[in-house]
């Protein structure tokens, strides 16, 4: 047999199979589409979230009932006094009046269902409440001060118990709370998230032991912090009392709780991005460094927004360690040194009503320092893994750009940069088809190879 036979032969085969195949797969069955006619009406999307008027009656009803019984027992059966008396008996009336409604339409699981229901978003509204309470209290209670100017630029050395609010403020409240928690930050932020790190990518004996330490430690009183400071370095170093020594005692509060949630937080992180950083020959600090850390970015700094918001509150160290003044002092290396918290807590005991109005005002400043600095943290920490911000998109949408147009570019200096045709490809004809060798589709076929003949020699 020649090598044009055996091609021939091979060929064949092959359309044989193929037909094979395709017989095989119009012999299956398949279930026919129903017709158009027997198709049902379209599936409406149905809102869970919607508040349906019989839902909008009960609680009504149920509220207006026990609102009413609430009246009647407090008047006649079981007198209250003030209101706290009458929400307790009140909402146990009304969820039993609720109950009773939803029990005549329902069914028992559903019933279940609303109770839970009316219980959580009652406990939701009751927080919620609580919140605007303790934010608006101070608020309300400062506000003759805080609409004033002087109360944000000057101090308390000329403004005495009798003085108008139009006179003295609490400037030196504000510069001494802001350096100490500055100093305080500069100090715990570094070793907390350090000792996480070491925590996390060091595990054994001695990570164990700081762990325990830590959380042994996030429930030291305050005022142990202070009398250890100011045991050691006022009356043992004999250093004076300052701003720098208040920070160091606000960082021994502070530091335990950036450590606790760092840990908690740096936990979080999944394995497999570590084990693909050591995978491509990273080192451990490295990994630790442009992975662990960036991905728990927002976590780390809500930890960090934990550990000022109970270092900025503190009223006892700072008392023991940096004193109190009326005056404003800028240097917290020497002198005595007021905070927000301080102030607050002499102003408002000391009774005379315009100083009472200012401790408000300064507790109104202090919730305010507290958001600027939790605005802040969100900042930094950004969004969570794999969140992109609105900035980060568009950063990304340009860099593909860039990417496209330095492809397009080299592409375009590639084609005309290649070389002209010559030969019979500069007049139109392509180059002659390459076939494989006859022998190597010989080989493919065992039994065409045992039928193959010598060719005889041509002439």
């Amino acid at each position: 047999m020649t090598a044009t036979e055996a091609l021939g032969s091979l060929k064949a085969r092959e359309d044989q199979e193929t037909q094979e195949v395709a017989a095989q797969d119009t012999a299956t069955t398949v279930p026919p589409e129903p017709p158009s006619e027997f198709e049902g009406p379209p599936e409406r999307v149905r809102r869970l979230r919607r508040l349906k008027p019989d839902t909008v009656f009960a609680l009504l009803g149920a509220a207006a009932a026990a609102i009413s019984l609430t009246v009647l027992i407090s008047h006649w059966f079981a007198p209250f006094s003030g209101p706290l008396g009458f929400v307790v008996l009140c909402y146990p009336l009304f969820l039993a009046c609720y109950a009773v409604l939803v029990w005549t339409d329902e069914s028992g699981p559903i019933l279940r269902d609303r109770l839970m229901t009316v219980v959580t978003h009652s406990i939701a509204i009751l927080v919620a409440a609580v919140l605007v309470l303790i934010v608006g209290f101070p608020i309300w209670g400062g506000v003759k001060s805080l609409t004033h100017l002087n109360f944000y630029t000057q101090d308390l050395r000329v403004a005495g118990p009798v003085q108008p609010i139009s006179i003295g403020g609490l400037r030196h409240a504000v510069i001494g709370t802001a350096e100490q928690i500055t100093i305080t930050l500069a100090i715990t932020v570094p070793l907390g998230i350090a000792c996480a790190v070491f925590m996390n990518e060091s595990p054994g004996r001695l990570a164990n032991l700081v762990r325990t330490v830590a959380a042994a430690a996030t429930a030291l009183p305050s005022i142990v912090a202070g009398l250890f400071v100011f045991a050691l370095l006022i009356l043992e170093l004999g250093l004076p009392k300052s701003g720098l020594a208040a920070a160091l005692a606000l960082s021994i509060m502070t530091l335990p709780i950036i450590i606790r949630a760092s840990d908690v937080v740096l936990r979080l992180v999944p394995g497999h991005l570590k084990e693909a950083s050591y995978a491509l020959g990273a080192s451990r600090w490295r990994t630790a460094l442009r992975v662990t850390l960036p991905t728990a970015r927002s976590g780390l700094a809500t930890a960090v927004i934990l550990g000022a918001a109970r270092g900025i509150g503190e009223t006892s160290p700072v008392l023991l360690t940096a004193g109190y003044t009326q005056y404003t002092n800028y240097d917290p290396r020497k002198g005595p040194q007021t905070s927000l918290p301080l102030a607050t807590f002499k102003l408002v005991t000391s009774g005379q009503p315009n100083y009472v109005t200012r401790g408000y005002g300064a507790a109104a400043l202090l919730m305010l320092l507290v958001l600027i600095l939790f605005v802040a943290a969100r900042a930094v920490g950004g969004k969570g893994a794999g969140q992109l911000s609105r900035r980060q998109r568009r950063r990304r949408t340009l860099a593909s750009q860039r990417v496209q147009e330095r492809f397009l570019a080299r592409r375009t200096v590639f084609d005309t940069t290649r070389a002209e045709p010559t030969g019979l490809a500069a007049i139109g004809f392509d180059a002659a088809p390459t076939y494989p060798a006859a022998a190597d589709h010989v080989a493919t076929d065992p039994a065409a190879a045992d039928r193959t003949e010598p060719m005889e020699p041509s002439s």
